[in-house]
């Protein structure tokens, strides 16, 4: 077989012999072209070379140009929402915001007597604490609408569930007057 002639496919088909088209090589200005942009990207590659051991001499590393990269500093809450991303923290501190914010969210009645305490991120549960077992019961009736309202406010699905704990009594002292195992006046508290 010559090479003038077309091999042969897998398949049995011969494909159709393209005729060669010839690129004419550069020539005159075209030539200076192409060596000119060659000797500036050696150039360009010298000098970056060059900067980057003189600098390093100096004791800095890459410097900041006039241009924006990420070396330049930034504004705080810029640099405090990067953080908050790249750790996977909007959601910890979205619900942060909302204690911070609980007077607005709740009304100012129930905020004296009810606090938020913590919000469990795996269970997705805001715990809140009661000063009075009728306040405790007035925030269990008023759960359901106040998840509903801090989902708007956070995301769907962000608190499911708020779980209110009862006021804590006072602290229990036995002495004279006291019998062993008597909850006493504390009743209320439980």
């Amino acid at each position: 077989m010559s090479t003038d002639e077309p091999t042969p496919k897998a398949d049995g088909a011969t494909p159709r012999k393209m005729p060669d088209k010839k690129v004419p090589e550069p020539s005159g200005v075209d030539l200076a072209r192409v060596a000119l942009r060659a000797a500036k990207e050696q150039a360009r590659a010298r000098g970056d070379a060059a900067r980057q051991k003189k600098q390093a001499r100096r004791g800095g590393g890459l410097r900041s140009g006039a241009r924006a990269d990420g070396r330049d500093p930034m504004a705080l809450g810029a640099a405090i929402n990067r953080l908050l991303t790249e750790r996977g923290w909007e959601t910890p501190a979205a619900v942060g915001g909302v204690m911070g914010r609980w007077p607005q969210i709740v009304g100012e009645d129930l905020a004296k007597h009810c606090v938020p305490q913590r919000y469990d991120e795996d269970e997705r549960v805001l715990v809140v604490q009661c000063d009075s077992t009728a306040w405790a019961t007035q925030l269990r009736h008023l759960a359901p609408a106040l998840v509903a309202r801090l989902n708007e406010d956070l995301g769907h699905g962000t608190v499911r569930m708020i779980k209110v704990l009862n006021p804590g009594g006072p602290a229990r002292r036995y002495g004279p007057l006291r019998a062993p195992g008597s909850s006493g006046p504390g009743d209320t508290y439980g």
